[in-house]
């Protein structure tokens, strides 16, 4: 058994953003791509999505879709009970996000931790999701719930922790990260290399 999976979040329908937040391209990846390979380097394994959109991950969708970002922590938590002891939950609209950004998270032991003020992202032991947990409930009920630790957020990481639900926010994060990202530009697509 792995001892740590991770899910990404990426079933919303991304209205205040336009655009489906997932497949927006951040530099020279969608931010799917980004998260994905974080989840990785922070040694995930498997790595799996949880929403409507195929983007050549392996996924789960929501009983319902649209049903809230609980509907698809249950969805990957059910696909990934027995494969895996932790499972570290992100948010596709996070893809400047840093390993050490999530390395106190990840050095919780116990049932888990999350960021105070922000259920995203999440590390939980799997046998500390709650039985009675609702695809209805808000995060930050789950978090409770399931009884995670909350942590201080530092000031310099809480934009890249909160990441990016519109165009503003997302202008903001790809200059602080260094990216080009306030649209895709022709040379970004992968179509064209």
């Amino acid at each position: 058994m792995s001892r740590l999976g991770a899910i990404i979040l990426a079933g919303g329908a991304s209205r205040r953003m336009g655009e489906d937040k997932a497949a927006q391209m951040w530099g020279n990846r969608r931010a799917i791509d980004h998260v994905a390979a974080l989840a990785r380097a922070v040694g995930a394994a498997p790595v799996i999505t949880s929403g409507g959109g195929d983007y050549g991950l392996p996924r789960v969708s929501e009983p319902v879709p649209l049903s809230g970002p609980v509907a698809g922590v249950l969805a990957g938590v059910a696909r990934l009970a027995g494969a895996v002891e932790r499972v570290l939950i992100l948010a596709v609209d996070a893809p400047t996000i840093r390993a050490a950004d999530l390395q106190p998270l990840l050095d919780v032991a116990g049932p888990g931790a999350a960021y105070a003020g922000l259920p995203l992202p999440m590390v939980v032991r799997l046998a500390a999701i709650p039985t009675d947990a609702r695809d209805a409930w808000p995060l930050m009920r789950l978090v409770a719930h399931a009884g995670l630790r909350l942590l201080p957020l530092q000031q310099a990481s809480a934009a890249r922790i909160r990441g990016a639900n519109t165009p503003l926010e997302r202008a903001r994060l790809s200059r602080a990260a260094g990216l080009s990202g306030g649209h895709p530009r022709p040379t970004d697509h992968p179509s064209v290399r």
